[in-house]
């Protein structure tokens, strides 16, 4: 499909897939401090960061499957590369949880692609371990260590091939630069009142008030 196989030593680049990298899992609530007699006790995070001094602690971690989004030059030199978590892209977009269609399918790849810059479609592949539809999630990051993923270039299954890879940075690029906002705020009453059929109620801005003169 889309991927490709690098070379066991070939240098990380963005696009590249890990599959078992950790994931740490803190509470900001309690830590599990491991004390200098090697014994734990339970602390609030708010006393360690009053005091500001590293600590030893127990923290939960999971293995994940995970992309690279840092830029090339970054992934070769800085002291830690970024990654996104991949899951199964049912759970990444809920909203096609029912979805068995090829036909719903093709238009969530493709239209929803576009309209929704939260996620990443990938398709399955056997050869790289995607045994079902996958979907990078943009929202759930991970830092790692470069040298320590250098070292484990092993877990690497593959990476997006350059028409994907060129995509995909596109698409961290828009999800970077995306702002909130109600895209209604531009409609006048006609419009606004198809828009409110289609979609529902919606909350108005003062120039659209009903009430208020159209040159205010």
């Amino acid at each position: 499909m889309i991927y490709e196989f690098p070379a066991n030593d070939a240098p990380i680049r963005q696009g590249d897939i890990f599959a078992g990298v950790p994931k740490l899992e803190i509470s900001l609530n309690q830590v599990m401090a491991v004390t200098q007699g090697y014994r734990t006790e339970l602390v609030s995070w708010d006393e360690i960061a009053k005091t500001g001094d590293p600590i030893n602690a127990v923290v939960g971690a999971r293995p994940v499957v995970a992309i690279v989004i840092s830029q090339d030059c970054d992934a070769s030199r800085a002291g830690d590369v970024t990654l996104c978590e991949i899951r199964a892209f049912q759970d990444v977009e809920g909203k096609c949880k029912d979805t068995t269609a090829p036909g719903k399918w093709a238009g969530i790849i493709t239209q929803h692609a576009r309209i929704n810059q939260k996620w990443f479609y990938l398709p399955p592949d056997p050869q790289i371990g995607f045994d079902h539809k996958m979907g990078v999630d943009f929202t759930v990051s991970l830092r790692i260590a470069r040298r320590d993923l250098e070292d484990s270039r092993r877990l690497r299954s593959g990476r997006l091939n350059d028409t994907a890879w060129a995509h995909f940075r596109e698409r961290i690029a828009e999800f970077y630069r995306r702002y909130p906002y109600d895209e209604w705020y531009a409609l006048n009453q006609e419009e606004l009142q198809a828009y409110v059929k289609a979609h529902g109620e919606v909350d108005l801005f003062p120039w659209q008030s009903p009430h208020r003169p159209p040159n205010e």
